[in-house]
């Protein structure tokens, strides 16, 4: 909803500040007062293109900015927090500037925005229907969506959608299987390669620490027995060997014990210490046995150290860091050969929701075909009493892509001449023609539904070419409208003006040496010397007077 407008330095105004409100907003004015101006403004504002001629003479830029009350709709909020917009209080401040220049720019929330941004903020924020500026009427999705809300297919578009986000969920994951795949098939020859490359091996747990130092004892035999030999002779062989020596000095300082038993300390301890240098002779005397030059031996750990090497520079820098490796290879392994059967099993879920989705979008389509000739006969009924009587209107409904709205594209169609097939509105219909059909076709879906928001709807010059009963019945529609939305048009027409819940007047006046657009909300005598004029022109009468007050009597009944 619409709750203020600012214009400053645009055409022919020069400062603007406007309060709109609930219900039926009506503006008028003598023919180039500058009534569409405000209806420019708005056009400016849902992103329409920018011009310099807009700019009033000897000022450097044209500034508009709109106050709305926004949508609670999820994709509208998404909108917003893709381009970064934090709302307070529920509303939007949109600002568009142009310079005398020609350059332009806009603002969100007072944030930098784009003009595309704008635009497809715009159907949220309202429509504009006449002038050439349907936001929404010309739109193939938007008249799917008005057959959808005309039908009432909420709970179908909800299965359908549901079907489909499932049905492309899967197709995404076969993509991202086959992707895989055949990488996966690129590399199973390199990964077969590491794994029974490191399989011949088969390195164990800390094998090479054991290897290095058996290669080390192989590498130093000669050494080592000489020194073994040494020690084990010098220990326990030799007739002076440690053993001998520390046997003989136990001897004595057991006869020693005999005659001072305060030596037995000294006894007690000798007793462990021959123990353990015979213990330590025997281990040497064995280990020479075991000690022998092994020149194969020697050759079969340097080759095992050199394979584990080998392993090590191509695959990790530790044994435990190469099994490892080992493990994720027989892992990716069995993952290719998993694939086919996953692949299946995917490829199965997939054809069961596609079958799901071409049931429930084929309800879909009944549906909206349905509601398609039920659309046709009201809008037609409705032309018929806007003084478009014998136009036809049709709704064409073909296949479409799968989407989550269905299968199905949806195109209005009108045929205002009789003899002529029906074609897309922007083909055959006027601008004041279109804003007829727009407004029929919003009464018939939105006139009556409960519980609707106040949406801006904005009708400019939807009164071109009619008058009398017409020009009634469309004050009517109007009225009916502004039930479940906020609506702004422009007329020229007192019959629709009549029927008003706010009035506005625009008028051109002179200040200093130059001509300026101001508007006025109209209260009571105001708006009925307002009606008045627009019934008898510039001589206001006393008739006219009257009948205007009975308009407006009438319009409040209504």
């Amino acid at each position: 909803m619409l709750v203020e407008l600012h214009v400053e330095n645009f055409a022919v105004v020069e400062r603007l500040r406007l309060r709109f409100h609930t219900g039926l907003n009506l503006l008028t004015g003598e023919t180039g007062s500058g009534k569409s101006i405000i209806v420019d403004s708005l056009g400016l504002l849902f992103g329409g293109r920018a011009s310099a001629d807009v700019v009033r003479t000897g000022t450097e830029r044209a500034r508009i900015s709109g106050v709305f009350s926004v949508p609670q709709a999820p994709a509208f909020r998404a909108l917003l927090e893709e381009a970064g917009i934090t709302l307070e209080d529920d509303e939007l401040i949109v600002e568009r500037e142009i310079m005398a220049s020609g350059k332009s720019r806009a603002l969100l929330a007072n944030r930098p925005a784009t003009a595309t941004l704008l635009k497809s903020l715009a159907p949220w924020l309202g429509d504009i229907h006449g002038q050439n500026e349907q936001q929404r009427l010309h739109s193939p999705e938007s008249q799917r969506e008005m057959i959808d809300t005309f039908g009432a297919t909420y709970r179908l578009l909800e299965q359908v959608g549901g079907l489909y986000d499932a049905w492309r969920a899967c197709s995404r994951e076969l993509e991202d299987l086959d992707r895989t795949e055949q990488e996966q098939l690129r590399l199973a020859d390199l990964w077969s390669f590491q794994r029974k490359e490191i399989e011949e091996v088969d390195p164990q747990p800390a094998e090479d620490n054991e290897l290095t130092d058996e290669k080390r004892v192989l590498q130093n035999v000669t050494r080592l027995s000489e020194h073994a030999e040494t020690a084990f002779t010098a220990l326990y062989d030799a007739p002076d060997s440690a053993v001998a020596q520390a046997r003989i000095a136990a001897k004595r300082v057991q006869e020693l014990v005999r005659i001072d038993p305060s030596l037995q300390e000294v006894a007690d301890l000798l007793k462990p210490a021959i123990i353990g240098l015979e213990e330590a002779g025997l281990t040497l005397r064995d280990y020479l046995g075991k000690l022998h030059a092994d020149p194969q031996r020697l050759d079969e750990v340097e080759t095992r150290l050199a394979a584990i090497d080998r392993l090590r520079r191509k695959y990790g820098a530790t044994i435990e860091e190469i099994r490892s490796f080992l493990a994720q290879l027989r892992g990716k392994m069995l993952t290719v050969q998993e694939a086919g059967e996953k692949r299946a099993e995917i490829e199965a879920r997939r054809q069961s929701l596609a079958a799901e989705f071409i049931a429930a979008a084929a309800q879909l389509t009944a549906a909206r075909k349905d509601a398609a000739k039920k659309l046709e006969k009201r809008v037609e009924k409705e032309l018929a009493a806007l003084a478009m009587a014998g136009t036809r209107f049709r709704v064409a409904l073909s296949a479409a892509p799968w989407s989550t709205e269905g299968a199905d594209a949806v195109r209005f169609l009108v045929s205002a001449n009789l003899g002529e097939e029906p074609r897309e509105l922007d083909k055959v219909a006027s601008g004041g023609e279109v804003s007829r059909i727009a407004l029929a076709i919003k009464t018939c879906i939105e006139g009556e539904r409960p519980g609707a928001t106040h949406h801006l709807l904005v009708f400019d010059e939807v009164d071109a070419g009619i008058g009398g009963e017409a020009s009634e019945a469309v004050g009517r529609r109007l009225k009916a409208l502004s039930r479940s939305h906020q609506v702004l048009c422009v007329t020229h027409q007192a019959n629709i003006a009549s029927f008003a819940d706010h009035h506005y007047r625009v008028e051109k006046k002179e200040s200093n040496g130059r001509t300026v657009a101001a508007v006025s909300e109209l209260l009571g005598e105001e708006r009925t010397r307002e009606i008045g004029r627009m019934l008898s022109g510039q001589r206001l009468t006393p008739e006219a007077l009257r009948h205007a007050e009975q308009l407006i009597e009438a319009g409040h009944l209504a």
